[in-house]
């Protein structure tokens, strides 16, 4: 979950210090938070690490496996690489997983009879270059083809419910999230200049996901070269209200602001989907997306259950991958078996490396150069995901209803809760009552180590405080119960250097016995990358 390092007294003290108030509010009384960790146990994640600080070796193998071929790692480019196998004939592929079920970042749980998700819970309607995302919704049935406009349909029983998103400003709330209502002419004028701009650089460089499926130019390479906070300035856009929406963002989408990511990454943001509406045009204000997005109570683990289905019986789980050792004749893996407390060989004639490139660098031997290099300039955002089950409806303020998608007005540099979802709201329940809110959080790099040290209990207390300041006082009294999910490194943050870097260019290309696929070879994460990598890894 992290290298270890020094934690600086003071900081275990206050977990959530770094999360600051997104609107001013009065702190509720404190009241205890039934709080626990759930998802997720750090231990299995540092096993390389312990196995060898107690024996000074790897254990020796006990039991040994031959398969057709091997992937290893179980999130959603290994789930897409193990059906893309199978597919083409490949009867004896089998997936090695470190957590008790496959998905990663797409897994989900349940909370007093609810449904949730314990990462990510949407999935915006493909794009055209993201062709084996597509054929596989059609494949599911939730896209269908249209023989008259000759266009894909999404089934709408799975898309977003209306309302969808509102917004926590000026002590209100407002449909959207984009801050519009009462907006100063001088915020209108730099959100319709944001927008003349993205549409520009769309139309001129082009932008796509998956990300590589579009052309680099020496125009793209000098967006990556910067950070978004420079290229904003550079450009003369300083309003407070448009900085505040674009921070936010690149936060839910990187796990960093716009002083971190690149203004690649920001401009990607909108370029890559439908650009950027400022209000008063046409379509949605704000939104990259044109609002068609698929959810479900519990996320994308519907759609993660759906992809590992099929193949399960190939799937498995418990297994920590130690060693990875492509040798001439085939590859040899050691993994240990959380289950049967074992360490297991298996063998196969090639190889998909699933993990997240600082995992892949630390298993393999003799890791490729363009690996290391990766490795070494990969940055992660921690991220805490917190599912609060609620006995009743919170009170709410004046303005737009309850929706889907709940979030506090923060200013640029705020490292506020993202808002949360509400996982009840995709049931149609005719009248409202318990429900589970999801918060998320994505934290500052320096709170990975007291976000693994920390105690569920102080963490779940400020986590209700936090929403209870800046959303809802009556939170407090309403929680009864808060699951958290801690995720040491839960995305790649796409810095300045990511997208062009050469690393990740010789990484996607086929070498050997091993494929590399993850969506931290496209620098950040998202579902289309991440599946589109598995699949070609596959191929």
């Amino acid at each position: 979950m992290i290298a270890r390092r020094r934690w600086l007294g003071g900081v275990l003290a206050a977990p959530l210090a770094g999360l600051t108030a997104c609107s001013p509010g009065t702190t509720p009384a404190p009241r205890p938070v039934a709080a626990r960790w759930v998802g997720a146990g750090h231990e299995r994640g540092h096993r390389l690490r312990t196995l060898n600080a107690r024996t000074g070796t790897l254990p020796a193998a006990t039991a040994r496996y031959r398969a057709g071929a091997l992937v290893l790692g179980g999130g959603i480019a290994g789930l897409s690489a193990l059906r893309a196998l199978v597919r083409r004939g490949v009867g004896d592929a089998h997936l090695l997983e470190l957590e008790d079920s496959a998905g990663g970042n797409s897994r989900g749980h349940h909370l007093a009879g609810f449904a949730c998700p314990l990462g990510a819970h949407y999935l915006p309607l493909p794009g055209p270059e993201a062709h084996e995302v597509s054929d596989w919704l059609h494949e599911i049935g939730l896209l269908r083809l249209d023989p008259l406009r000759r266009t894909s349909l999404p089934d709408e029983r799975h898309l977003a419910h209306s309302p969808q998103e509102r917004l926590f400003i000026d002590g209100a709330w407002q449909d959207g999230l984009l801050p519009a209502t009462g907006a100063r002419p001088a915020t209108l004028a730099a959100y319709r200049r944001f927008a003349e701009r993205v549409a520009t650089l769309q139309r001129e460089l082009g932008f796509a996901i998956p990300t590589w499926r579009a052309r680099w130019t020496p125009a793209h390479d000098a967006l990556d070269r910067q950070t978004f906070a420079a290229w904003l300035q550079a450009e003369g856009l300083a309003d407070e209200r448009l900085l505040a929406y674009l921070d936010y963002a690149c936060r839910d989408d990187y796990g960093a602001g716009l002083a971190t990511v690149s203004a690649w990454a920001g401009i990607h943001y909108f370029a890559s989907r439908h650009g950027f509406r400022a209000p008063g045009a046409e379509g949605r204000e704000g939104e990259a997306q044109d609002g068609a997005v698929f959810t479900w109570p519990e996320g994308n683990a519907w759609l993660a259950r759906r992809l590992a289905t099929p193949n399960i019986e190939r799937i498995h789980t418990d297994r920590v991958v130690l060693r990875v050792d492509e040798g001439r004749h085939a590859v040899e893996v050691l993994c240990w078996n959380e289950a049967m407390q074992r360490a297991e060989a298996w063998t196969a004639p090639r190889a998909v490396i699933a993990l997240p490139l600082f995992v892949a660098a630390r298993v393999l031997v003799n890791p490729p150069p363009a690996l290391a290099d990766a490795a070494a300039r990969a940055r992660y955002a921690p991220w805490l995901v917190s599912n609060l089950h609620l006995d009743a409806p919170l009170t709410d303020r004046p303005g737009a209803p309850p929706s889907w998608d709940n979030v506090a007005y923060a200013r640029a540099g705020s490292t506020c809760a993202l808002g949360y979802v509400d996982a009840g709201h995709q049931l149609l329940i005719p009248v409202r009552g318990a429900t589970v809110i999801t918060a998320y959080h994505a934290l500052p790099e320096r709170q990975r180590a007291g976000l693994l040290q920390g105690d569920a209990d102080a963490w779940g207390q400020r986590v209700v405080a936090d929403l209870a300041t800046t959303l809802h006082p009556d939170l407090p009294q309403r929680v009864t119960q808060a699951d958290l999910m801690r995720y040491g490194h839960a995305m790649r943050i796409p810095t300045p250097g990511t997208r062009g870097d050469p690393a990740l260019a010789a990484l996607r290309r086929p070498r050997g016995r091993l494929a590399f696929a993850h969506a931290d070879l496209a620098g950040y994460s998202v579902f289309e990358e991440a599946f589109t990598a598995g699949a070609e890894a596959a191929d």
